[in-house]
C-alpha cells in the first residue's frame, strides 16, 4: 500500500487514537505513517464484539438458569479461556469444568474461592453470594 492510499475514515475514535500502519513512499521503501480508521476494519470490529455480547448473554442466561455456576458466566464475561483461567487460578481445566456445575462449585472451599476472586479481580464476597442465592437445576 502506497502512503497515499492508507485509510482515512471516519470512526468513532477518530479523535482519540490513531494507528500505525506500514506503507510505501516514493521511494518504494516502508515508512510508519497513521490511520484514523477503515472501515471494513470497524466493521469486522463490531461484528465480533457482538459476537463477544451474544456469548456472555447466553452465559448470564445459563447461570440464571441454575445450568452453570458463576465461573462459567464470569470466564465468558472476562473473554478468558479454559487455558488462561487454569493459569491464573492454577487448577487444571478438567477441574474447572467440574466447577461450571452449580452443585459443584456450591461445595468450593474458600481457598479455590479465592483463587477465582483473583482471577476475575472480584472480591471473594460476590462469589460466596453466588454460593448462597444462585439456584440449581434440578
Amino acid at each position: 500500500m502506497k502512503l497515499k492510499e492508507v485509510p482515512q475514515d471516519k470512526t468513532p475514535l477518530e479523535n482519540f487514537t490513531k494507528e500505525i500502519l506500514y506503507a510505501k513512499n516514493d521511494n518504494n521503501e516502508y515508512q510508519s505513517t497513521l490511520s484514523s480508521g477503515w472501515d471494513i476494519k470497524t466493521e469486522a470490529l463490531n461484528e465480533a464484539w457482538s459476537d463477544i455480547e451474544e456469548d456472555i448473554n447466553k452465559a448470564k442466561e445459563l447461570l440464571e438458569n441454575g445450568i452453570k455456576s458463576p465461573i462459567y458466566y464470569l470466564m465468558v464475561k472476562n473473554l478468558m479461556t479454559l487455558s488462561i483461567l487454569s493459569g491464573y487460578t492454577g487448577f487444571w481445566k478438567i477441574t474447572i469444568k467440574k466447577h461450571f456445575n452449580p452443585k459443584v462449585y456450591k461445595k468450593l472451599s474458600k481457598i479455590r474461592l479465592e483463587k477465582y476472586a483473583f482471577a476475575f479481580k472480584i472480591p471473594i464476597e460476590e462469589l460466596i453470594e453466588f454460593q448462597n442465592t444462585k439456584k440449581e437445576k434440578n
